[in-house]
């Protein structure tokens, strides 16, 4: 299969190439920008062509659909417990999982153990040693100090061997730049003097993490940077823009070199606004959907993909007024977005 490159794949979410397939008008189409294209696949699938699923399906123009590790309403667990049940996802229909330890347990020890367990219940569907993992950390990103001061919880993520993090309440760009920071040896020159500084995760923090992987240490320190900054990169880094004070500032967060994908975190958005139904799905209260347009319109300026939730009733809208990345863990609705763009499974 030909892969698209990621300068294509970017221009494509800012809406520059024309879409392959008929858009068909959501909830919120007409008050949101020109719908991103998906690129639709062709041939027959030859096997991984990365190590993070995710990259390797963006960078071919193709969504992703994602299903969670821990959340925050899961019981208590025990270490011997995450392993089973990350070995039970080890052949996950999911591209993605999305491990919150916001509001589930900021337990290493169970991240690292439902990582094992990933691996040992593997390989996926489509020859991935693991899907990707992404976690949330209690970590917000209010100002730079605040993310300076808390460097130790992205440090100890990534070490697990994660595929990424996902910011939350992305406030303010220099804060953003500090969670690139945390995030990166400094043996990575990409972005350093042109709005990134030097990153500073050491030496001893590869060698789990290699294991998870499968690689070699020293090819852990290689391929552990941030994509798409870094080509060869295989960690992916977002930001949750899910209040007013992070919206004003999504144009430069989005901007900051490094970051991979955004995100209007339509429940958040809806609390901060009396709504406490916490909907994440059409329709949502318009001043809400508003926010939620305007976060989006910043993704297509930006040339990042925008998450969002997709359900099997309105995947193909929601594909075609912008989501790359489908959150809401449906996997029905991941086999009809699939076929829509023309994905050769078991890729």
């Amino acid at each position: 299969m030909k892969l698209l490159p990621s300068a294509l794949i970017l221009a494509t979410l800012a809406g520059a190439v024309a879409a392959p397939h008929t858009v068909r008008a959501g909830p919120a189409a007409a008050s949101a920008p020109p719908a991103a294209t998906v690129a639709p696949a062709a041939g027959t699938y030859t096997g991984p062509k990365r190590l993070n699923k995710v990259i390797e399906l963006l960078e071919s123009g193709q969504p992703v659909y994602y299903s969670y590790g821990a959340r925050g309403q899961d019981p208590a667990r025990t270490p011997q417990e995450m392993y089973e049940f990350g070995k039970s996802l080890g052949k996950t229909w999911a591209d993605l999982l999305m491990y919150d330890m916001e509001h589930a347990p900021l337990d290493f020890n169970l991240l690292r153990a439902f990582m094992q367990g990933l691996v040992d219940g593997g390989p996926t569907p489509s020859g991935h040693r693991t899907p990707a993992v992404i976690v949330t950390l209690p970590l917000l990103g209010l100002d730079r100090e605040t993310v300076r001061n808390n460097h130790w919880m992205i440090q100890q993520a990534l070490a697990c061997g994660i595929h990424g993090l996902h910011l939350n309440r992305a406030r303010d760009p220099e804060a953003v730049r500090e969670f690139i920071r945390q995030a990166r040896y400094p043996i990575h020159p990409q972005g350093v003097g042109e709005g990134l500084e030097e990153g500073i995760r050491g030496f001893g923090s590869q060698n789990f993490a290699a294991r998870i992987w499968g690689v070699k240490p020293q090819d852990y320190f290689r391929l552990a940077d941030a994509w798409p900054l870094n080509p060869a990169g295989e960690l992916l880094f977002g930001v949750k823009l899910e209040d007013a004070h992070a919206v004003r500032n999504a144009d430069a967060s989005l901007r900051v070199p490094g970051i991979a994908f955004g995100e209007a975190g339509p429940r958040d958005q809806s609390l901060a606004r009396g709504h406490l139904e916490g909907r994440a799905d059409p329709p949502l209260p318009p001043d809400v959907q508003a926010v939620v347009d305007e976060v989006l319109a910043a993704c297509r300026r930006a040339g990042k993909p925008y998450l969002d939730n997709v359900l099997p009733d309105n995947v193909i809208d929601r594909l075609h007024w912008g989501v790359m990345i489908g959150a809401g863990g449906s996997e029905r609705a991941a086999d009809i977005g699939r076929r829509h763009t023309g994905r050769t499974m078991p890729w």
